[in-house]
C-alpha cells in the first residue's frame, strides 16, 4: 500500500476520533431537552437508516443466518448504549467518563479469555492492573467513591467488551457497513422499546435541542461510521486500532473547551493511567507499526 494512501487513511481515522469526541458534546446538549433512552434510540435508528441508504448496494444477497448474528450483537450494543447514555445524562465530567468507557478496549481480550477461552497477548495482563490503578485514582478524586455516572460508564465498558467479542466470534460475511447499519437499527429499536416503558416524552422540543439531535445523528454517528469504514479499508488493522484510542483524549479536550470542565490531580492521573493501559493493551499493534515489513 502506498505511503500517501496510508497517510490519507490515518488522517481520516483521526477525523473519526474527533467526530466521536464531538459526539459526546452533541449528545450532552441534546439531553437538555430529550429523555436519554428515547434520544439514543431515535438517533441510532435514523443513523442506521442513513447507512442503509448510503450502502444499499451492499445489502443484496444477505443470508438470514448472518442477519441473525448481527441482530444479536445489536441487542448487546443496545444494552451497552443504555448504560452509556444514562451515564452521560448524569455525568459531571465527560472527559473522565470517556476514559472509563474506553476501558472496554482493555477488557475485550479479558472477556475473550474467560468466556471464550481465547489466549490474549501477555501485554493484556500488564495493562489490566494499570487500568485498575487508574480507576482507583478516579475514585480518590471523589473522596474514595464513584459517581453514579462513572459506574454506568463502567457498565457500558463491560458490555462493549462483550459486544466486541461477539463480533469477532460470530464471524459473518456481511459487509462492515451493512453490519453497522443493522446493529444501529436493532440497538435503536431496543432503546426505544425501553424508553416506551420508562420515560415520558416532552410536549415540545426547542430548535436548539433539535439541532443538537441532528448533529449527533448525522455527523457523530452516520458520517463517523461512513468515514471509519472507508478509513479502515485503506490502512492495516494495527494502525486503525491505535488511532481509535484518541477518542477519550478529544472528548476531554472538547469538554474542557465547551463546558469549561477541569480534572482534579487524581482524576488526571487516573485518566492518564487508563490511557497508558489502552496503549499497553495495543502493544502488539503498536510494535507492528514500527516493525519494517
Amino acid at each position: 500500500m502506498k505511503q500517501g494512501t496510508h497517510l490519507k487513511a490515518e488522517l481520516i481515522l483521526v477525523s473519526v476520533t474527533v467526530l466521536a469526541g464531538l459526539g459526546w458534546i452533541f449528545s450532552k446538549e441534546a439531553l437538555a431537552g430529550l429523555p436519554p433512552l428515547f434520544f439514543m434510540g431515535a438517533r441510532f435508528l435514523i443513523a442506521g437508516f442513513v447507512l442503509v441508504l448510503a450502502g444499499r448496494r451492499f445489502f443484496s444477497g444477505l443470508a438470514w443466518h448472518d442477519v441473525k448474528k448481527a441482530i444479536l450483537v445489536g441487542v448487546v450494543m443496545g444494552v451497552a448504549m443504555a448504560f452509556w447514555i444514562s451515564g452521560l445524562d448524569k455525568a459531571s465530567n465527560l472527559g473522565v467518563g470517556a476514559f472509563i468507557t474506553s476501558l472496554g478496549v482493555v477488557l475485550v481480550p479479558v472477556f475473550g479469555r474467560f468466556i471464550f477461552k481465547d489466549h490474549p497477548p501477555k501485554s493484556i495482563w500488564v495493562a489490566l492492573p494499570v487500568a485498575i490503578l487508574g480507576l482507583g485514582f478516579l475514585a480518590l478524586g471523589n473522596g474514595v467513591s464513584y459517581e453514579v455516572a462513572q459506574l454506568l460508564f463502567l457498565g457500558s465498558a463491560l458490555t462493549f467488551a462483550l459486544q466486541f467479542n461477539l463480533l469477532s466470534k460470530l464471524s459473518t460475511r456481511i459487509h462492515v457497513l451493512v453490519l453497522t447499519a443493522i446493529q444501529l437499527m436493532v440497538a435503536g429499536a431496543f432503546l426505544l422499546a425501553l424508553s416506551l416503558f420508562t420515560e415520558s416524552l416532552p410536549v415540545s422540543v426547542s430548535i436548539g435541542v433539535a439541532g443538537w439531535f441532528l448533529a449527533s445523528t448525522l455527523i457523530a454517528t452516520s458520517l463517523r461510521f461512513l468515514l471509519q469504514t472507508y478509513g479502515q479499508s485503506l490502512t492495516p488493522t494495527s494502525h486503525a486500532a491505535v488511532i481509535m484510542n484518541l477518542e477519550p483524549v478529544w472528548t476531554a479536550f472538547f469538554a474542557a473547551l465547551w463546558f469549561s470542565e477541569a480534572m482534579s490531580l487524581f482524576q488526571f492521573v487516573g485518566c492518564g493511567l487508563i490511557f497508558l493501559a489502552m496503549l499497553i493493551s495495543r502493544w502488539t499493534q503498536i510494535r507492528a507499526i514500527f516493525t519494517p515489513s
